[in-house]
Order: C-alpha cells, then sequence, then structure tokens
C-alpha cells in the first residue's frame, strides 16, 4: 500500500472515535449490511463518522489491505478495528459493543 493511502487512512481513523467505512453513508445507507451497523451506532447513541468507499477506489481497495478484512462495512472505535457487521451486530447482541463503545 502506498504510504500516502496510509496515511489517509490513519487520519480518518484516529481523527474520529467512531469511524464506519461503509457503502453509502449515515444518512443512505447503499447496503443492508452497511445500514445494520449504522441503525446499530445509532441505537448505542455514539456520534460516528462515514466513508463512503464506493465514492473512492483506492480507498476501498487499500483498507482491506490496511484492517486485512475483506469486507465493508468496517467499524474502527478509537483507532482500533473492531469488526464487520456480523462481529459488530454480535458484540451489540451480548453487550460487549457498548462496553467498547464506552458506555
Amino acid at each position: 500500500m502506498q504510504d500516502e493511502l496510509r496515511q489517509r487512512i490513519d487520519d480518518l481513523v484516529k481523527s474520529h472515535r467512531v469511524m464506519l467505512f461503509m457503502k453509502g453513508n449515515k444518512v443512505f445507507p447503499a447496503c443492508g449490511f452497511s445500514n445494520q451497523v449504522v441503525q446499530i451506532l445509532k441505537h448505542h447513541g455514539v456520534e460516528f463518522e462515514t466513508f463512503n468507499i464506493l465514492s473512492d477506489n483506492d480507498m476501498r481497495v487499500g483498507l482491506k489491505e490496511y484492517s486485512e478484512w475483506p469486507t465493508f462495512p468496517q467499524l474502527y472505535v478509537n483507532g482500533e478495528f473492531v469488526g464487520g457487521c456480523d462481529i459488530v451486530t454480535d458484540m451489540h447482541n451480548s453487550g460487549e459493543l457498548g462496553k467498547v463503545l464506552g458506555q
């Protein structure tokens, strides 16, 4: 991965406490999995930022390498990769996500 792209991703992940890389955005999710994670985050009442990976192919490809995760959405909290839709949903259902979000 190019250093410039890694820096762009680092900047987004580190400048937002909760960062979601997804298809679409929090107002108009472009897939069901992205929408599910958006709804979970809204349920928890946390502020979060989104990045539409459909708008930037370099970011879409680079994020897969950065996170070592092949699918979207990808959730980061406090600069750390949490997981995709299934993991976030399981963590939400078990109560673990609330702890990760500081609740």
